[in-house]
């Protein structure tokens, strides 16, 4: 099966260009037209799988390094050709210095010459987003082995961040919110930040205990914490930021509001997840969220239209021996002796039964209590 041809937007004021370029274009691309900025920023909006855009610089209204310079903000990954008369050699230079365009091309432009820049342009976006695509696959890889080792090292700091991740996912599916990725990241990390916390107090916090006003200061503070450990780390801007808005209901009306949105998920996800450990159900769960100010009503009523609150599925029990990956344990699992082994909401890897093959008979409580995982990312 041939792979898709690349998707490429021509923009010029007049039709008959636009036809002239149809017939040497499509040949070797799918091709789409508009004949203002304003026409074609709405079909950028509805083809995310946009690889090139080619605009005439002079138009009424938008000039073509405005539309240009539009498109960088809202379609990132898609190559920017800008097509100039010899009078906008200036302007189109500033464009370039801006880093707004690829390339540009001097009318008049033989079709041999636009079809190669086009050609260029789809290789460079080719080559973006699968460099991009390899490095936030190989990052929440990284950071899945990481939260993995820590909740199997300090299973009550990172009890709920399993949990977390799929309520937050979830949440994030039924809002359409773009930054899926970066939320996993966070919602996995997020408790970093409750490593440095004393573990009596994690006791408590995990079971809804009465806490102490400097106790409450520094549950408050986990966070701040996880963002400030993550600080050095490359490709995290967002998902620190994230982290930061989830500890912060009040923040500033001036930051982005998909990053104010992500945050205010991962803060309900949060909360939810915090409600059905201390033994709520849906329904108590969904009336203490709609008290609290802290939570969008629009993302609480997202919650109550799921399937299920917290990944409630038919609970089956089995032995050690028969859990794979992919599994959510519906109870703390413990050793025989009553230590923490993983808690409640913890899913399956496959580092976890590398690791569990290495338990004697009688070593781990049994049956376990296990449902489906239902986010896959």
């Amino acid at each position: 099966m041939s792979a898709p041809r690349p998707l490429v937007l021509c923009v010029d004021d007049e039709p008959n260009v636009l036809e002239g370029l149809a017939l040497h274009v499509r040949r070797r691309f799918e091709l789409l037209t508009a004949t203002s900025g304003a026409d074609a920023l709405a079909l950028a909006a509805q083809h995310p799988a946009l690889a090139v855009v080619m605009s005439d610089m002079r138009m009424p209204g938008m000039s073509g390094a405005e539309l240009l310079a539009r498109l960088r903000v809202e379609r990132p990954d898609a190559t920017r050709l800008l097509l100039t008369g010899h009078s906008d050699l200036d302007s189109a230079i500033q464009a370039i210095n801006e880093g707004h365009v690829f390339r540009f091309l001097t009318k008049p432009c033989p079709p041999a010459t636009v079809l190669g820049a086009l050609a260029d342009g789809a290789e460079q976006h080719r080559l973006v987003t699968a460099e991009r695509e390899l490095l936030e696959r190989t990052l929440r890889g990284a950071v899945r082995a990481l939260a993995d080792v820590l909740a199997l090292a300090n299973p009550t700091a990172f009890g709920s961040a399993s949990l977390v991740r799929r309520q937050a996912l979830e949440l994030a599916e039924a809002v359409a919110y773009p930054l899926r990725w970066q939320l996993e990241v966070a919602s996995l990390l997020l408790q970093l930040g409750a490593v440095a916390l004393d573990p009596e107090l994690l006791e408590r916090i995990e079971s809804g205990a009465q806490l102490q006003a400097e106790e409450q200061q520094a549950a408050a503070r986990i966070p701040e914490v996880a963002t400030r450990l993550l600080a050095d780390i490359p490709r995290l801007d967002e998902a620190r930021a994230l982290i930061q808005l989830a500890g912060a209901p009040s923040a500033p009306p001036g930051r982005d509001p998909v990053l104010r949105t992500g945050g205010a998920i991962l803060r309900l996800a949060t909360d939810a997840v915090a409600l059905e450990r201390r033994g709520m159900d849906a329904e108590e769960i969904l009336r203490s969220l709609r008290g609290r100010e802290a939570h969008p009503k629009e993302l609480v009523e997202a919650l109550a239209s799921l399937r299920h609150v917290t990944g409630r599925d038919a609970v089956r029990e089995l032995s050690l021996r028969a859990v794979s990956v992919g599994m959510v344990f519906a109870d703390d699992v413990r050793l025989a002796s009553g230590a923490l082994l993983v808690a409640r909401g913890y899913e399956v890897t496959p580092g976890f039964l590398e690791r569990s093959r290495g338990f004697a008979p009688g070593t781990v409580r049994e049956p376990l209590r296990v449902v489906a995982a239902s986010i896959r990312a």
